[in-house]
Order: C-alpha cells, then sequence, then structure tokens
C-alpha cells in the first residue's frame, strides 16, 4: 500500500497540478520558476516580511524588544522548517555551519565599525543581535533547497578541494583586507576562471533548462543586495555614514556575490550528487510537482 504523502507535500502537488491544468507552454513554466524560486527562498521570504511587519507595528514601550521577537521569529521559523520537512537535517547541519561563519563575520564587521545595530535588546552578543545569523542561514536554506526543489545539476564543476581554497579565501579576505591588501578583484576574475564553464542545469517543468553559474550567482546578489534594502529602510542594520532612507551601494553586490560562493560550498558538504566533474545533459525529467518529494 502507498504511504499518503506529508501534508507539505501534498500542498506543493496541489500547487503544481492547479499551475500546469490552467497554464500551459512557456508562460505556464515561467510561473513554475517563479512559484519554485519563491518556495526554496521561504525563509528568507519570511523573515523580510517580519523585518517589514515589526517596523511596522513595534511600539517603543513594549515588554519586549524588536530585535528579540525577531529572534524569536526566526527560532520558531527554522524549528517549524524542520518539522514539516521543508529542510533535511543534514541541510539544517551546514545551514548552521553558514550562521556560525555568518555571525563571526558580523562580530567582527561592528567591531570594525562597518554597520551597526541601532536598536537595544537582551540576545545580543558583542554588539550582534542574535537574529542577524538567521539572515545568513537563510541563503543557506535558500541554496540547499533551491538545488532539491529544481533537480539541479552543477557540470563541469572544478574539484572540490579547489572549491574549498576558493571559498576559504573570499571568507578569509572579508577579515584580511582590514589589515592588508585586498583581493577581491583576484577573487571576481577567479570565480570566472573556476565556474565559467560550468552550468546550472535545472527544471521548472518537464524541460530541462540551464544557465551560466556566475550569472546565477550576480542575479542572486542581486536579490540580497534589494532584500539589504529592505535591512537598512527599516532602520533594523546601518551602514556607517549612510542614512535610512539612502540606498545601499551596489558595491555591496559585489560583496554578496562573493559570500554566496562561500555559501555554496559550505552546502556542498550535503548536496555533492548535484555535482559532475562532465559536461553533463540532465537526463531524467522531474516529477510532476512544485517541489520533488523529500526523502
Amino acid at each position: 500500500m502507498t504511504r499518503p504523502l506529508p501534508t507539505t507535500q501534498r500542498l506543493e502537488r496541489a500547487l503544481g497540478d492547479f499551475v500546469r491544468t490552467r497554464m500551459q507552454g512557456a508562460m505556464g513554466e515561467l510561473l513554475m520558476f517563479f512559484l519554485k524560486q519563491g518556495w526554496a527562498a521561504l525563509f528568507g521570504l519570511l523573515f523580510i516580511i517580519a523585518l517589514i511587519g515589526s517596523k511596522l507595528v513595534w511600539q517603543d514601550d513594549w515588554a519586549l524588544q524588536r530585535y528579540d521577537g525577531l529572534f524569536i521569529f526566526a527560532v520558531t521559523t527554522q524549528a517549524a522548517m524542520l518539522y514539516f520537512k521543508l529542510e533535511t537535517w543534514d541541510e539544517a547541519r551546514v545551514i548552521l555551519l553558514f550562521h556560525i561563519t555568518g555571525t563571526a563575520m558580523e562580530l567582527f564587521k561592528i567591531r570594525m565599525g562597518s554597520w551597526s545595530y541601532p536598536e537595544p535588546g537582551l540576545f545580543v552578543l558583542g554588539g550582534v543581535p542574535m537574529f542577524s545569523g538567521f539572515m545568513y542561514a537563510s541563503i543557506g536554506s535558500y541554496i540547499a533547497r533551491v538545488i532539491r526543489i529544481f533537480h539541479m545539476r552543477f557540470a563541469p564543476y572544478p574539484p572540490l578541494w579547489v572549491t574549498f581554497v576558493f571559498g576559504a579565501a573570499i571568507y578569509v579576505n572579508f577579515f584580511a583586507h582590514h589589515y592588508t591588501v585586498d583581493i577581491r578583484m583576484g577573487l571576481f576574475a577567479a570565480s570566472l576562471i573556476l565556474f565559467g564553464r560550468t552550468r546550472i542545469w535545472f527544471y521548472a517543468g518537464q524541460t530541462p533548462r540551464w544557465m551560466p553559474m556566475p550569472v546565477a550567482a550576480l542575479l542572486c546578489a542581486f536579490v540580497v543586495w534589494i532584500a539589504e534594502n529592505v535591512g537598512t529602510m527599516t532602520g533594523t542594520w546601518i551602514y556607517a555614514g549612510q542614512s535610512a532612507l539612502q540606498m545601499v551601494s551596489f558595491s555591496k553586490m559585489g560583496s554578496w556575490y562573493l559570500l554566496l560562493w562561500v555559501a555554496f560550498v559550505t552546502v556542498t558538504l550535503v548536496s555533492r550528487k548535484a555535482l559532475s566533474r562532465e559536461a553533463m545533459y540532465p537526463a531524467r525529467p522531474p516529477s510532476p510537482s512544485v517541489v520533488e518529494a523529500l526523502e
């Protein structure tokens, strides 16, 4: 007897069936693409909504500080993602690793005066509110989920040890450039040299599509840059010399472009089946749902 699908998977299947029966062809596939992207970015989208909503409704005389409310929201959301099997425990472990590395960078950057968190809170460590680590976790969550949801394959992919060295160099440079030469231009070039030939094969529908990996990283960096503007415009954090209504510098998009490589390399610790050293055309079509059933 076939076991019934979990509730979330039944909802995913129903949503996919709803779209396919009402919109066919290229427009239907495009809609499915955005639905899947939104579903993969669920954690980040919920957090952005929380930033905006809390800014609109929070009062200074409330017993609970806004930062503490955001921390509780983030912890609750992460727990719900695991409870409803929207993330696997293996994925959660590498997301936690990126959470920790992101928080370490926050502690350093706050001390260097790169940005600040102007509001008070109880769940604060070294001037960094503890919800901030979940912003990095949301990026790791998106990468892990989007690989699974789109049945992604990365080919031809560089040797793993090279990508780990590349990711480590990016991370170290975020600290070291305050004291020595900033090598980010070399890191930009390295991303093209290492991944310029790598295609991301994915399914939005039944037809395999592909995109150059550096282009995908740049598009993701742009989306994160938009989210970052939400953070500054809600006063959640402020860059040095920037007013709340001032747009975040486009140069920050370059920083996020590099940090996304760190996040991706971290996620490959549990997503190695998606990597191929050979140029590969994905022959296996996905199941006809918004996301693949979790195993």
